[in-house]
């Protein structure tokens, strides 16, 4: 994947492959030694959330492990299969 900042990323729509809608990207959270990035904390989330075995941030907010994302362009595209 190509680098792209941070403030390109934030309000951004998520979506699966197929197009289901999860929410929109609220948060990045990383790991603070190696600036690896960790888990994208979503913002409005959808009913398509509810299907998935999201973990919560301890403000109960969803958390999308940052390795589920496929593509970063108009929309964050993300596998749904990597969060079931």
């Amino acid at each position: 994947m190509d680098k792209v900042f941070s403030k390109e990323i934030l309000g951004k729509i998520i979506l699966s492959k197929t197009g289901k809608k999860f929410g929109e990207v609220g948060d990045l959270i990383f790991e603070e030694k190696s600036g690896e990035l960790i888990s994208i904390v979503v913002d409005s989330p959808t009913p398509n959330c509810d299907k998935l075995s999201l973990d919560k941030d301890a403000k109960g907010r969803l958390l999308l492990t940052f390795s589920s994302v496929i593509a970063v362009g108009d929309y964050v595209v993300v596998s749904e299969e990597d969060l079931l």
